[in-house]
């Protein structure tokens, strides 16, 4: 998701790796800063912190939270550029992913590997001896998962692959409490299933948009294998269970008013746009017209406004 400001190249055409003293400093810079896929790390800190808020009934440790989200920036990013060395040939063949710093040369594939490798070290050292060992042990075990179970077992091999690699993208739920608690709670695995049940419904609107680079390389994602209509019930599916499972904290008394009601107003919002999207797709509306990106876009601000609520409600209470 992030761009390098480096050479343009038409898909499908790698480049050799200049010598390093013929790639300038600053662009190497953002090069490696890039394979850490810095928005999508956003997105995972986002879940992380105010986690850490609910935790702990109010406002955790500042330190613990710096130290915390460091870690997580560490090994997501770590888990992001081994992605992206497994990844560089079909990365070579998709629009969207054509400027990754493998592809135009700026990195070179050994370079990303020992980049990806020692934030994988550094990153589970620095949760167990500045957080706790629990955490270390997840956020490895979530950095795993994305590269061993997702990019390398599921993600050429079946259209499940979004709904089950997700589960990595989950755990920055567990990692926040687990920050502050050193421990598991029932509060941590509610939220944690939100995650999992809104990363299909979230990725799912952006793969229909570019289904055609997933078909040319030949990944099986759900919109490359299934007709819109397909697709957009799954969506439908998964949209009303996390809506669901994101009401349980309050009767199960971990949150009050404040979150039910931001809960309950996002997602009534989320199954709006589920269900416009699906009507468009049983219309046989195709293109432009589909609008499958309200929801991509949409599901970004639930979450946020979701994870704030979750950060802001002990407060409240």
């Amino acid at each position: 998701m992030c761009v390098t400001a480096v050479e343009s190249r038409p898909a499908g055409v790698a480049l050799t790796p200049s010598p390093v003293g013929q790639r300038p400093f600053g662009a190497r810079i953002k090069a490696f800063v890039a394979l850490t896929k810095p928005r999508i790390i956003e997105l995972l800190l986002i879940t992380t912190v105010p986690v850490m808020f609910l935790a702990a009934q109010g406002v955790p440790d500042l330190w613990l939270v710096v130290t915390t989200t460091i870690g997580g920036y560490l090994s997501a990013g770590g888990a992001n550029a081994l992605n992206m060395y497994i990844d560089r040939d079909i990365d070579a063949l998709m629009d969207r992913t054509s400027q990754r710093p493998l592809v135009t040369g700026m990195v070179s594939p050994r370079e990303c590997l020992a980049f990806g490798i020692a934030l994988a070290v550094i990153s589970t050292l620095w949760f167990g001896l500045l957080v706790n060992w629990l955490s270390a042990a997840l956020a490895l075990g979530a950095l795993l998962f994305y590269v061993v179970i997702y990019t390398m077992l599921l993600k050429r091999r079946t259209s499940q692959n979004i709904v089950w690699g997700g589960i990595a993208g989950c755990m920055p739920v567990l990692i926040g409490w687990s920050a502050v608690t050193n421990s598991m709670s029932w509060a941590a695995v509610i939220l944690f299933a939100v995650i999992f049940f809104w990363t299909p419904p979230h990725y799912w609107p952006l793969s229909m948009k570019v289904k055609d680079d997933y078909a040319r390389v030949g990944v099986p994602m759900l919109p490359v294998v299934a007709s819109n209509q397909v697709v957009a019930r799954q969506i439908v599916i998964y949209s009303w269970v996390m809506v669901g499972v994101s009401l349980l904290l309050t009767p199960l008394g971990y949150t009050g008013w404040f979150y039910t009601l931001v809960a309950v107003l996002t997602g009534g919002f989320w199954l709006w746009e589920a269900h416009g999207l699906q009507n468009r797709a049983k219309s046989g509306v195709t293109g432009a017209k589909l609008k499958e990106m309200r929801l991509f876009h949409w599901s970004i601000t639930y979450v946020s406004l979701l994870f704030v609520a979750v950060a802001v409600d002990p407060f409240l209470r």
